[in-house]
């Protein structure tokens, strides 16, 4: 009984230490972008206010820092390899590279903060993980019980970047646990809670993504037979997503220097945002215009085909960061499109309301890069607080993942969260 009371109460501190990772890695990008662009705020809207040639060379400078901080701290790492927590969650090992994970912070802080196409919730998620593993080694638990405050720490940092505290234990029990580890549900339960409390008291008490009710897909034979072609094109699209960033990966090897490979991967991006600067960050700017509808479907097609080869060049050049974030991207905005063609074509009738697709296709997306489609369909549906979107998220998602896995394309090295170097 004394070692579930300490456990209780470690997993409200991991918590706490995980809404405390969120807010201030949160802080740090906003010091970061100011020092590189002189601007606060929205990444793209800082993007839109340099001229050219800045925007070519915020990213480049940015990715330059960002590789050589990854250089030279391989002499003060020892070469130590870097300790993936979804990995030591899996194993039972509490015990992350401190080293390789403060180099990799600074490293994200300097890829983000200069506008690379990447998510900045791993590196929150990372830090939360690695907050609790320190937590984990000071209290005086057993070691499986020490495990589960790692595991606590995980699921607060997804619940606190996302405001999804559902999504943050299904995540962890889907993709490190599975869902018959009953002692640690009720701890990762309490972490979860307290990490969202505090978000929703400190933040924003509202969910990640703010937009009114949108109309449901009609729940009739040709109402689900759209949102399952949905799912089968949101699958082909992260299947390619991960292709393109496999080949991305094998290219970007014939290049030996660390720092070169980081520069070359934010020059990409540079000159992407000189015709659109939407490609800057993680993407969350352009989603939330995306769920607020009535955009032209050319600007969101030049958009959606910028940003993928953004995200391609950045995940696959090595910046830190995630791919969470710019997945929903793709889902948002293709989903738009597709919403469009079908309202456009055929009318009310196929229920194809493009801001409707684009909840769906987002969940679908994700489902498809994750291989994880009940962590994207509660994820999605948390984020955007649209729940009687839920059966056709749910088939969207289920055919996504059938056909992303179908063909053998594996998700980002079991992690979707966090890329790695």
């Amino acid at each position: 009984m004394k070692n579930t009371a300490i456990l209780w109460f470690g997993a409200f501190l991991a918590g706490i230490l995980g809404a405390a990772a969120t807010i201030s890695f949160h802080a740090l990008i906003t010091a970061t972008e100011w020092l590189l662009t002189r601007h606060t705020g929205s990444i793209v809207q800082n993007s839109i206010s340099l001229p050219a040639w800045e925007r070519i060379l915020v990213p480049t400078t940015g990715g330059l820092l960002a590789g050589l901080v990854m250089h030279f701290s391989k002499r003060w790492t020892a070469n130590r390899p870097h300790i993936d927590y979804i990995d030591a969650a899996r194993k039972g090992d509490i015990v992350l590279n401190d080293r390789t994970n403060a180099a990799r912070m600074l490293s994200s802080l300097l890829s983000v903060g200069s506008g690379a196409a990447i998510g900045r919730e791993g590196p929150m998620v990372q830090l939360s993980a690695w907050l609790a593993s320190w937590l984990a080694r000071i209290l005086p638990i057993p070691k499986d019980q020490r495990n589960a405050i790692l595991i606590c720490g995980i699921a607060a940092g997804i619940s606190a970047a996302y405001h999804a505290p559902v999504a943050g234990v299904v995540f962890i029990l889907e993709l490190a646990l599975g869902f018959f580890a009953r002692n640690t549900i009720a701890p990762v339960l309490i972490s979860a809670v307290t990490s969202s409390a505090i978000i929703f008291w400190m933040v924003e008490p509202k969910p990640l993504y703010i937009m009114p009710p949108v109309p449901l897909v009609p729940v009739t034979p040709f109402g689900l037979l759209v949102a399952l072609g949905a799912g089968i094109a949101s699958g082909l699209i992260g299947l390619w997503l991960l292709k393109f960033i496999e080949w991305g990966r094998t290219g970007f090897a014939y290049i030996g220097s660390v720092w070169l490979r980081f520069s070359i991967g934010g020059l990409i991006v540079g000159l992407l945002s000189v015709y659109v600067p939407e490609v800057w960050g993680n993407g969350y700017s352009v989603v939330s215009k995306v769920l607020d509808g009535g955009l032209a479907w050319k600007w969101v097609a030049i958009v959606l085909i910028a940003k993928f080869i953004a995200t391609v060049a950045s995940s696959s050049s090595g910046a830190i960061g995630g791919i969470f974030t710019p997945t929903l991207f793709m889902g948002a905005t293709s989903g738009y499109l597709l919403g469009w063609s079908l309202e456009h074509w055929m009318g009310t009738v196929a229920g194809g309301d493009p801001v409707t697709m684009a909840i769906i296709c987002m969940a679908a997306v994700l489902s498809a890069v994750t291989h994880a489609p009940l962590m994207a369909i509660v994820m999605v549906l948390e984020m955007t607080d649209q729940f009687h979107l839920v059966l056709p998220v749910m088939l969207a998602c289920g055919a996504a993942y059938a056909v992303s896995t179908h063909f053998g394309v594996k998700p980002l090295y079991g992690n979707p969260i966090e890329h790695h170097a």
